[in-house]
């Protein structure tokens, strides 16, 4: 029989005084919490599998509320999630959820809350990435990373790597703001390995360094040394990834 394996750590990093983020592995949940090593789940290969992170938008209100609601969301119907559409009708339907959590049109403490979301849906045979926000989803071969995920930024400035705003997320607006979900299919064999992380990996590491990581550890380990590796490059951001990967064992 074959399984999905997936390996996961949220922590809030040597900055923020808490963790925004929220992760959903299947029907259970992680929001705005800390986990102090690596936790993994195994998944008979079936029923549509879902993992994600959600990363609650820095400098809004309520972050952690909006990451965590659409975590549980999402692991609420996760098993019906089988294909692009059911994934763009759940993205959409999250963030009209997140919008009326705030408040809606009469706004209130929460108003302008949002959070990203990148993950992956497995099921026999394929996978479906998704995204909405700068949360990344990679593909990982002995070639390297492949970012499957598209980044809701705008263009970086001459010499930055990086930038800390998104051109869409979930949520994030006073007055309610359609959204373009991307979503993505790929086929699905046996060995295959993807990293779902939010930016609080990927700004502070160098793409080259998550390749290394990649290449050398698996599961609950590669989560352990690309935490590590983000805590060793200052941890700015909440850090929170996991690690799947599908298995014959």
């Amino acid at each position: 029989m074959r399984y999905v394996a997936v390996s996961a750590l949220s922590h809030p990093g040597l900055i923020r005084e808490r963790n925004e983020d929220s992760l959903v592995i299947g029907p259970w949940t992680l929001c705005a919490t800390v986990t102090e090593s690596p936790q993994t789940l195994v998944f008979p290969l079936g029923t549509p599998l879902v993992v994600a992170v959600a990363d609650g938008l820095g400098g809004h209100p309520g972050g952690e509320v909006a990451s965590a609601l659409v975590v549980r969301r999402i692991a609420s119907i996760g098993p019906a999630l089988s294909s692009e559409d059911a994934v763009r009708d759940a993205l959409n339907a999250c963030n009209r959820a997140v919008y009326v959590a705030a408040g809606g049109d009469a706004g209130g403490e929460l108003a302008a809350m949002g959070t990203t979301i990148a993950g992956a849906v497995v099921q026999p045979g394929s996978v479906l990435a998704f995204n909405v926000g700068d949360s990344r989803v990679f593909a990982a071969s002995r070639d390297g990373l492949r970012q499957v995920s598209v980044d809701d930024s705008p263009p970086l400035a001459p010499g930055r790597r990086t930038t800390s705003l998104v051109t869409q997320c979930l949520g994030g607006t006073r007055t309610y703001r359609a959204i373009r979900p991307h979503v993505s299919a790929e086929s699905l064999s046996p060995g295959d390995r993807y990293l779902i992380c939010s930016d609080g990996l990927t700004d502070p590491v160098p793409t080259d360094v998550l390749d290394a990581v990649m290449l050398e550890h698996d599961g609950g380990r590669a989560v352990f040394e690309l935490w590590k590796a983000a805590i060793e490059a200052g941890g700015p951001d909440n850090i929170t990834l996991a690690v799947v990967r599908v298995t014959d064992e």
